[in-house]
């Protein structure tokens, strides 16, 4: 017996996501979205943010303790 499965092999994980495309066809649609939300972001996006934390100061790295009367 061979090491590589048959060129017919479909592994469970793969079966299950054909069929949750399958059940759910605006699923593509809704991944692309968020997508277009969260991660792809335009070269001027990217350059407003980076001129925006120029201007962040940096945080103290106890930001619990000193001069608060605490």
């Amino acid at each position: 017996m061979g090491m590589l499965p048959s060129r017919h092999y479909e592994s469970d994980h793969t079966r299950f996501i054909r069929s949750l495309m399958e059940r759910k066809p605006q699923l593509e649609g809704e991944q692309r979205k968020s997508r277009a939300t969260w991660w792809d972001k335009s070269p001027r996006e990217l350059a407003d943010r980076a001129h925006m934390d120029e201007g962040r100061l940096a945080q103290p790295s106890y930001v619990y303790g000193g001069d608060q009367g605490g």
